[in-house]
């Protein structure tokens, strides 16, 4: 994360919304990045390239290619699949986000600065939504019965949403 999110992210006002995390940050940081990530590519700054990752750095959870051009498609007039794909190649190669692959082996992107975190995958609606908490407490290294070495873990929780359930 770049100086200028901590510092955002250190502020009073950032500090009085708990369920904030490092996605949620001002979106002038990352234009600034994305700007100069463009430039060690070789490519010019987009409107289109701005929206698609504002999408992406914006949504509760990680997104299909689909679901990003339904949702820049409300700020893009004529955007198209194909500059869809485009950009999220460029965002993986500059390493702006990464693919969430879950369990049915549908691929999804979320931001690649969004650190340790699970998903919940709404079976009524279909939505997936990121987690701030870790309902697995297995710490790296940690050794399981069979002699099984844990490095890493993710986990994908199913159930109904709060808006499904009516629990709004």
């Amino acid at each position: 994360m770049g100086e200028s999110a901590a510092a955002a992210m250190a502020s009073p006002w950032f500090n009085m919304y708990p369920g904030c995390r490092s996605h949620y940050s001002i979106d002038l940081v990352d234009s600034r990045r994305m700007s100069q990530d463009d430039e060690k590519l070789g490519k010019k700054k987009t409107v289109q390239r701005d929206a698609i990752f504002q999408v992406i750095r914006q949504a509760k959870g990680p997104l299909t290619v689909s679901e990003i051009l339904d949702h820049a498609s409300d700020s893009i007039a004529g955007l198209g699949i194909a500059t869809v794909y485009r950009t999220v190649k460029l965002l993986l190669e500059s390493d702006r986000i990464q693919t969430v692959t879950l369990p049915d082996g549908q691929t999804r992107y979320e931001p690649a600065d969004l650190g340790h975190h699970h998903h919940f995958r709404c079976r009524l609606c279909d939505e997936v939504f990121d987690l701030d908490v870790c309902p697995v407490e297995v710490p790296h290294g940690a050794v399981l019965p069979g002699g099984f070495l844990v490095e890493d873990h993710e986990l994908t929780l199913y159930g109904t949403c709060p808006d499904c359930s009516g629990n709004a």
